[in-house]
């Protein structure tokens, strides 16, 4: 068995993108020869994982696999260019390299004649202490030498110094440019992988190979785009992809799933939990503790994340798929991928509530004709005077109903004004509190506009779950009275407001606790 020199090239067909990573499938047609060998195939993301490595070839081929595995190796750094392909980063760096080198040697060659001047000046001051000592005097000659070689040695010492000083410019010019060159020009040696695959064949001929892994570094999410044409809304549904897995996904099947593969699929562990009774109090029997708190409104489906949000998909594994082949680049970018689109009748309506915004809200209601669930994830809103903002859509099985914010109405106005009571009965000393919410609704038109518009406008009483405490909606002191009141407490007016118009919403209610409940 041998490994062939040239890797067998193994392209990426198949993609099913998960949460947080990728299941790649690949498929090439292999020509085996009869009896045991062993192919080189790739190169392929060194980030795969080994263990969920999988292969198998096609069944009408008397083959089987024996063995595959995935080799890494660092390629080289790519061969330094020609010098008429060089850059002008690396020419700067070509020509201070001989800069360097010319004043190192004129460096060497300026110490070299300083010290033959010093042993010169030595000389010289020996042979005027001898001919001292003898008696000679020749004092202007001594003179002119020792002039002669001190002016030299100023002479080159101060070149000496220049020379120094330039070098240590070029050495910091120098480095600067070589990291430059570094960052722009030089590619770091990156890890490859192959995968060796050991095969036996009965006879030889052409065998189909699929093999799949899974790889790290991928993932998606839901994007959405509305747009809203009169009574008609066009849902089109997205998928945002992102992937740096080492390698470009060209032309292949791209399908979407919720699956978490990475998620432990033991169920959890139970603990002993203890219970405890206790008898009350008679200071607790005396009386009743009561406190008002908020409570969301919530269907059934998955509970709202914050921040980066993951796939939510109601509890259920999801799968979408892209109806056509797409690429997508391994460059760590957004990605967008149209998974599906579809056109329905959508009615529209102006929704406020006073008590969490002053402003009316144009709301859209649908049904989910897409043929699949819709994930929660944001959705770019598109109306008649362009883009209008971005919204967020919940989780919606399909055929369910759907409701989306078109923005706000800038000219209309509610503004919202709470007055509250307190008194106590005499013959029950049940204590009431007495609550009178008003609403002023304003409408702000252009001239020239005409037609009634209808404001929905809700408001919320509190619900009682103790009979110590009740609560009462006085409608003979509401002004209007609500056209409807939910078991949540919420009361609902359907109000129309003309262009240029002002309406007034009295709501009156009342909470009545015995002397016994405290906290109210």
């Amino acid at each position: 068995m041998s490994t062939a020199p040239k890797p067998i090239a193994l392209p990426v067909t198949a993609v099913t993108c998960l949460e947080d990573r990728a299941h790649v499938e690949r498929s090439v047609v292999l020509d085996l020869e009869r009896g045991v060998q062993r192919l080189r195939l790739g190169p392929v993301s060194a980030l795969a994982v080994d263990r969920t490595l999988h292969a198998e070839l096609a069944a009408e081929h008397p083959a089987a696999v024996l063995d595959v595995r995935i080799v890494r190796t660092w390629t080289p750094r790519d061969p330094r260019p020609s010098a008429e392909d060089d850059s002008a980063v690396r020419r700067r760096v070509t020509a201070l390299e001989e800069e360097q080198l010319t004043l190192e040697q004129q460096r060497d060659r300026l110490r070299a004649r300083l010290d033959a001047l010093g042993r010169l000046a030595a000389d010289l001051l020996r042979d005027i202490g001898e001919g001292t000592g003898s008696g000679e005097s020749e004092r202007s000659r001594w003179s002119r030498e020792l002039d002669r070689v001190d002016g030299e040695r100023d002479q080159y010492g101060e070149r000496l110094r220049a020379v120094e000083a330039r070098l240590s410019l070029l050495a910091v010019e120098l480095r600067d440019v070589q990291r430059a060159m570094d960052l722009s020009e030089e590619e770091p040696a990156e890890l490859v992988g192959h995968v060796e695959l050991t095969v036996e064949a009965a006879a030889a001929g052409p065998a189909t190979l699929r093999l799949s892994h899974l790889t790290p570094c991928a993932l998606w999410r839901p994007a959405y785009r509305a747009v809203l044409d009169g009574g008609s809304l066009t849902l089109e549904t997205d998928a945002m992809v992102w992937q740096r897995t080492g390698e470009d996904w060209s032309d292949v099947r791209l399908t979407l799933s919720t699956a978490r593969s990475a998620l432990a699929g033991d169920p959890p562990r139970l603990d002993e939990d203890r219970l405890t009774l206790k008898d009350r109090t008679a200071e607790e029997r005396r009386t009743v503790e009561v406190e008002l708190r908020e409570e969301e409104i919530a269907d059934l489906g998955p509970t709202a994340v914050l921040g980066l949000p993951g796939v939510d998909d109601g509890g259920e594994a999801r799968v979408l798929s892209v109806p056509a082949p797409v690429s997508v680049p391994a460059d760590g970018r957004a990605h967008r991928v149209p998974v599906s689109a579809f056109s329905t009748a959508a009615g529209s309506e102006y929704a406020c509530s006073p008590e969490l915004s002053p402003l009316v809200t144009q709301v859209v209601r649908f049904d989910n004709r897409s043929g699949h669930a819709l994930l929660a994830g944001p959705v770019d809103l598109v109306r008649g005077s362009g883009f209008a903002g971005r919204g967020t859509l919940d989780f919606t099985t399909p055929g369910a109903p759907v409701e989306l914010a078109f923005g706000s109405c800038d000219d209309h106005r509610v503004i919202r004004r709470a007055e509250e009571s307190r008194d106590t009965t005499g013959l029950t000393q049940r204590t009431v509190v007495t609550r009178t919410v008003h609403l002023n609704l304003s409408r702000f038109s252009a001239p020239g506009e005409r037609g009634e518009r209808m404001i929905a406008v809700q408001e919320r009483i509190p619900v009682s779950e103790v009979s110590a405490v009740e609560v009462r909606l006085r409608k003979e002191a509401c002004s209007p009275a609500p056209d409807s009141l939910d078991t949540e407490g919420i009361a609902r007016w359907n109000v129309p407001l003309a262009p240029g118009g002002r309406r007034t919403i009295t709501l009156v209610y009342e909470l009545s606790a015995s002397s016994k409940v405290a906290g109210l």
